[in-house]
């Protein structure tokens, strides 16, 4: 119940819902009610602000901090685990393998089985409890993608009960113990799992994926034009922005052992 309610309220505070809403009440109050210059104002900003965040140079600005954390991870000691968290799914068996991770999910797993071909006696570990109306979880439907993309089944392990990233360091705390492992997650993500993963002892080494923050060239119309996929980029600030909040509010400091 706490999960789903989390997930309820942290959805309808990221910018797209949030901003919908308050351009839903500027309507109303504009229709219904004599605060005409309230509900002016709030429609006026709340405009501007969609505006600001569906443009890249604002979106990409504000994500690009988060991601820049961790370079990413091009060579690194011999670890005998490469843990890959889990994202958005779904499982159609008709559909190409890697169609049904959503989102982040598949350059995840791309990213993993990256490192593990260039480290090939490691074991992949892949997360993620099951959707509620999903008989495949999350964790094996990412399996599944790394089998497709040739890594043997005998060379990977599936956690198919944590329903979050806190849930997830634990579980693989409790799978692999305190040695170092590398760390696949989006770049965005990745400071905030890196957090839960510490405080549970262990070492992971991070390797970011998924990365959305353009530095390099962009033809000058997709810089000035408003698009839903910049919007998407300020919807991961929101969202790990919130992660963070809701780890300050549950005592996680980001150091091990403090609470």
């Amino acid at each position: 119940m706490l999960f789903t309610l989390k997930k309820v309220i942290g959805g309808m505070l990221l910018p797209l819902p949030f901003l919908l809403f308050m351009i839903g009440l500027a309507i109303c109050l504009l229709w219904f009610s004599r605060f005409q210059k309230t509900a002016k104002g709030l429609l006026t900003v709340s405009w501007l602000i969609l505006l600001l965040l569906s443009l890249q140079p604002v979106a990409d600005g504000l994500l690009r901090p988060i991601e820049d954390r961790y370079p990413t991870l091009h060579t690194s000691e011999p670890v005998k685990h490469i843990v890959v968290l889990g994202g958005g799914y779904t499982w159609n068996p008709d559909w190409a393998p890697s169609s049904n991770l959503i989102n982040n999910s598949l350059p995840r797993v791309t990213e993993g089985v990256r490192l593990w071909l260039a480290n090939p006696g490691a074991t992949m570990i892949f997360t993620g409890a099951p959707a509620r109306t999903n008989p495949v979880s999350t964790a094996e439907a990412g399996a599944r993608v790394a089998e497709s993309l040739g890594v043997p089944r005998s060379r990977i392990v599936t956690l198919d009960t944590p329903k979050d990233t806190e849930e997830e360091a634990a579980a693989v705390a409790a799978t692999i113990g305190s040695q170092p492992f590398i760390l696949v997650t989006s770049a965005s993500h990745l400071p905030r799992a890196m957090i839960f993963f510490r405080q549970q002892g262990l070492n992971p080494i991070p390797a970011p994926a998924n990365q959305l923050a353009i530095d390099s060239p962009l033809n000058f119309w997709e810089r000035m034009i408003p698009s839903p996929n910049w919007l998407m980029h300020s919807d991961r600030v929101g969202y790990e922005t919130l992660g963070r909040v809701w780890q300050w509010l549950k005592g996680s400091s980001g150091e091990p052992g403090k609470q």
